[in-house]
């Protein structure tokens, strides 16, 4: 199957959590059409160990870390097709406080609520959300965990390249702040099934100077930029 091929999201300094370039499927279910998923993220690439806040690790994992100190949160999310809004669900709040112990558990216990319930309220999983309609083409865009109040389209609102959608948040199966983006055949998330994509253009940072990529899949912990 040929990737659809859609600008970045993002502007700035990112990496993927998760890809199809590493494995397919890349969150390891197909579940929620989430097959060719990317996860990205804001880290500090001037300290080992794919950092996502400035505090120590001993600090991450006794007391914890708030949202507000972590990278990428509330950057700005922008279109990376036209189209038109079919879903735009806001109003769940952020995680204030990030510990790997309870978010991990956290996340176990969300995932395991999805798989078992027959009619789960996917909010509470997948945060709030946006999915457009590609422009000429049976796929959607999917983007998750936004911040709460900051979804800037309405539904049956028409997009063009580049507009502003939301910003990068931390509500749902989180346990950090970044965006979750995938594409899919139809617009129900529980039936959807995951379309493959790769990007128009971006920048990739290696041996010491930035590449020019196109029509490509970042990789897992791959330095990405968008200007």
């Amino acid at each position: 199957m040929e990737p659809i091929t859609v600008e970045f999201p993002l502007r700035g300094d990112w990496t993927a959590g998760h890809t199809p370039a590493e494995k397919v499927p890349s969150h390891g279910v197909d579940l929620l059409g989430q097959t060719y998923a990317y996860d990205f993220l804001r880290v500090d690439w001037n300290k080992e160990g794919f950092l996502f806040h400035p505090k120590s690790t001993l600090r991450y994992f006794t007391i914890g870390v708030n949202v507000k100190d972590c990278f990428g949160y509330g950057e700005h999310i922008y279109s990376p097709v036209c189209g038109d809004v079919v879903v735009a669900k806001d109003g769940l709040k952020d995680h204030q406080w990030l510990h790997p112990i309870i978010d991990l558990l956290a996340v176990y216990a969300r995932g395991a609520y999805v798989g078992f319930s027959r009619n789960p309220n996917l909010h509470k999983v997948i945060g709030n959300y946006i999915i457009l309609k590609i422009e000429g083409l049976e796929a959607y865009a999917f983007f998750a965990h936004t911040k709460k109040g900051s979804i800037k389209v309405k539904e049956g609102e028409k997009i063009t390249y580049g507009q502003h959608l939301a910003d990068v948040g931390h509500t749902g199966n989180s346990t950090a702040p970044h965006l979750h983006f995938h594409i899919m055949d139809r617009v129900d998330i529980l039936t959807a099934k995951g379309l493959p994509c790769n990007f128009k253009e971006y920048e990739s940072f290696s041996n010491g100077s930035w590449i020019s990529k196109k029509n490509d899949i970042p990789e897992k912990r791959e330095r990405i930029r968008v200007k």
